[in-house]
């Protein structure tokens, strides 16, 4: 049975489709899902690139911010660092490899949890990260509580949970016809209508709005079980502000090999399907569980932030040749100028039990006021 059969079944057992059900299926499937299926959606031969594709820059810097993050909570004998969604574990590499090399102490407290629930991406850790799983430094993890100080992860992870899509005539439902699928509209539930009045906008006609429930439940539980600790988010995303100036109102998009489309319903199991993170609703998720949340970033100002100091010098070590510097300055501009990656990601940086005076001192907070 084809994923598009699976789906079609569904919707004649139990009538039409919420939408956050359709892309549930199409990206988490156990069998035929987007994530499940296979490990090779990144970097050049796949669908698309996350900032750790572009260059070991990125994990580098962020190790950086790991270590002072690290050293706010009082460098406690043991930190866990929690990454949700790592992927094939170039990042996870990337940080373990240069927090040895750059930050001893920091490495000898790290211990690296992993939470993935793709059966190929799992498999592929194990590859990647052999050593550190071998030496102990690395484990798979399930989302729950740290048992202690912990530094929670996220590079590209809320924009692939699904999301509830909202117009003028109401909820959207999938339903299929003819062996294609079509769109039809429910009255929107309590719990969509509450989130729209309180963090986004209601849909003028012709309109959609996405609402991330699900992010929004997944960001609570996240809040609520760190005990001491910090929160990164990278993601592209919007503010409420945003919104209401008119823009981010209808951010579904889907891709297959660098190709991006408004058609989520082309190839079932073959895409990958993402929606734009509402940060303003992330934040107050976050602060609603305790934790004290910094002004947003661009990526652009935090990379600027924590590698200013050094003038970058994590990206350029290893340049024996001017080509090769010539080369890395390229892929560190794809990260941080407004070209590249820069000002579509926003960087939400949250604490609970740090010292607050180290955390005003972050490096990565120190370029830029950012915005609420």
């Amino acid at each position: 049975m084809t994923l598009r059969e699976k789906i079609e079944q569904e919707i004649r057992e139990r009538g039409p489709m919420p939408f956050s059900r359709y892309m549930e299926m199409c990206l988490y499937d156990p069998e035929l899902g987007y994530y499940s299926r296979h490990a090779e959606q990144f970097g050049k031969a796949g669908d698309f690139y996350t900032s750790s594709d572009v260059h070991a820059v990125f994990g580098r810097l962020l190790a950086r911010q790991f270590d002072e993050m690290w050293r706010a909570l009082g460098s406690p004998e043991r930190i866990e660092l929690l990454e949700l969604g790592p992927g094939r574990g170039l990042f996870a590499r990337d940080v373990l490899d240069w927090s040895e090399n750059k930050f001893p102490e920091f490495f000898q407290a790290l211990h690296y949890r992993l939470a993935e629930n793709s059966p190929a991406l799992r498999e592929r850790l194990q590859t990647t990260l052999k050593q550190a799983f071998a030496a102990g430094k690395a484990s798979m993890a399930e989302v729950g509580p740290c048992s202690g100080p912990c530094i929670l992860f996220a590079n590209e992870f809320f924009d692939a949970l699904p999301v509830e899509v909202v117009s003028s005539k109401g909820g959207l439902r999938i339903v299929a016809r003819d062996g294609r699928f079509e769109e039809a509209w429910a009255p929107a539930s309590a719990e969509e209508l509450e989130f729209v009045d309180r963090y986004s906008v209601h849909p003028e006609d012709g309109e959609r709005v996405e609402v991330p429930l699900v992010a929004q439940q997944y960001m609570s539980q996240l809040a609520a079980n760190l005990q001491r600790g910090f929160l990164i988010v990278i993601d592209y995303g919007y503010t409420r502000q945003e919104q209401l100036a008119g823009r981010h109102r209808g951010t579904v998009m889907a891709y297959r090999q660098h190709s991006a489309s408004a058609n989520p319903y082309q190839a079932p199991g073959e895409q990958d399907i993402t929606a734009h993170v509402n940060f303003t609703a992330l934040a107050a998720a976050a602060q609603q569980n305790g934790m004290q949340v910094q002004p947003l970033l661009t990526q652009s100002q935090f990379l600027m932030g924590i590698g200013e100091q050094n003038q970058f010098a994590d990206a350029f070590e290893e340049c024996r040749l001017p080509q090769e510097r010539a080369k890395v300055a390229l892929q560190l501009k794809h990260l941080v100028t407004p070209a590249g990656m820069g000002e579509s990601f926003h960087v939400l940086v949250a604490s609970k039990g740090a010292d607050q005076a180290g955390t005003a001192g972050l490096s990565g907070l120190s370029f830029g006021k950012g915005r609420v």
